[in-house]
């Protein structure tokens, strides 16, 4: 119950300047309680409840929303900064176990302990740099984890979820799919995506309906029957919508998952970054390895480190009408819907594929972008190539087979050992 304490437990970095100049607009708080595990949070937490007294958590003292103030007077503060352990990192599966405690920060000095120093731009595209033997020059490389969805755009007077587009998901593969509303207080709420004639017995034309964004809706599992009813939920328009993966490995070898468009070249990356690793590997030149947000939106990789010279984008190989790739290939685009891909990074890559005795194809995709389209239209002076395992029936439910995966990992180590 330090004055001092108290005044600092009042504002998080929303009102940072009140911490400098010592004049504090929120009530003091009755008291700051330090925890030290989970069962002296769940014993606070049970005092408070049964006391009805407001509690206001805290870790990491860095929040910048206002969201973690006492603007109720006589609360008590959480403060969980005593619980900064990093308790497990899973290399294989790429998660991190950790307290509450554990800031950014340190998360990511664990993983330069690793052997890599990471950073973040903005926009949060996570930058991982691997040095090389020549430091005077630098190859990026690239895959996207943001991926496609829905959000509200509005809640209709019958209790259902009016739907826009994420990206460019296929409308009409989502047609009965399950799916999670996440609110922006974090609440989960599930629910099925289905068109607005949605049984055969009702609608006449429940067969033969367009399935597209506004002959489409989201059915809550909840029981709500009005606007009203929803809007009590806390759902609100601008929440998004997330869709079922229903992720399958067969004993055949084929990954069956929706957004594998490019989680799969995301995974390819990382099984790069291990292999580098435990064979004690140096890349040719240094590093940039960019796992990128918002590239199926458009400007994923628009902002590249002035550092990098050209940039090799690993991302979902097409199958289709007139190409040549299958699932078991890695694929080289020459041309995309944005131009041709760099000739001599283009004509590298076949030539290792060639030597290495990799299943490739050489295909044009003349409705498809990158992340070296977006980098290009930022206006970077790169140099920049595009490669992928194969993937089927892209932005509906995918499938590749790992022997595509395969190749497109030894392609990309080819590439850095040799280039």
């Amino acid at each position: 119950t330090d004055r001092e304490v108290l005044e600092d437990a009042t504002h998080d970095r929303f009102r940072k300047y009140e911490g400098y100049h010592k004049v504090f607009t929120n009530p003091l708080p009755a008291a700051v309680v330090f925890v030290n595990n989970a069962e002296e949070v769940s014993s606070v937490l049970r005092y408070c409840n049964a006391k009805k007294i407001n509690v206001v958590p805290r870790t990491g003292h860095s929040a910048t929303e206002g969201g973690l103030e006492t603007i109720v007077e006589n609360s008590i503060v959480l403060d969980g900064s005593h619980m900064n352990k990093i308790l497990n990192i899973d290399e294989e599966n790429m998660q991190a176990t950790a307290e509450c405690g554990v800031v950014l920060e340190d998360l990511e000095n664990a993983v330069r302990k690793l052997g890599y120093t990471t950073g973040r731009n903005q926009k949060g595209n996570l930058l991982i740099y691997v040095d090389g033997k020549d430091s005077e020059h630098t190859l990026g490389l690239s895959a996207h984890l943001d991926t496609l969805g829905l959000m509200v755009r509005s809640i209709k007077d019958n209790g259902k979820l009016a739907i826009t587009k994420v990206g460019g998901p296929c409308l009409p593969t989502l047609d009965g799919e399950y799916c999670k509303i996440y609110t922006r207080d974090g609440k989960v709420y599930t629910g099925t995506i289905l068109s607005c004639s949605p049984s055969v017995h009702v609608y006449p034309d429940a067969s033969t309906l367009e399935r597209k964004d506004d002959t489409m809706e989201v059915r809550i599992d909840e029981v709500v029957h009005s606007k009203a009813d929803v809007e009590k939920l806390g759902i609100c328009n601008g929440d998004f919508i997330c869709i079922d993966t229903k992720t399958q490995i067969t004993e055949s070898g084929f990954i069956k998952s929706r957004f594998l468009d490019d989680k799969i070249s995301a995974t390819a990356l990382m099984g790069v970054l291990k292999y580098l690793k435990d064979n004690n590997i140096t890349p040719q030149r240094d590093l940039v390895i960019m796992f990128s947000t918002y590239e199926e939106v458009g400007h994923g990789a628009s902002c590249l480190p002035e550092e990098i010279e050209e940039l090799l984008a690993v991302d979902m190989g097409c199958i289709g009408t007139d190409l040549a790739c299958t699932e078991q290939d890695v694929s080289i685009c020459a041309k995309d819907s944005s131009g041709p891909y760099d000739y001599e990074m283009i004509t590298r890559l076949v030539e290792l594929s060639k030597e290495n005795k990799l299943n490739y194809a050489v295909d044009i995709y003349p409705q498809y972008g990158s992340d070296v389209s977006a980098a290009l239209r930022g206006g970077n002076d790169i140099k920049g190539a595009l490669i992928g395992p194969g993937v089927h029936a892209s932005h509906g439910m995918e499938r590749t087979h790992y022997d595509g995966v395969e190749s497109t990992m030894k392609l990309v180590v080819s590439y850095i050992t040799k280039y």
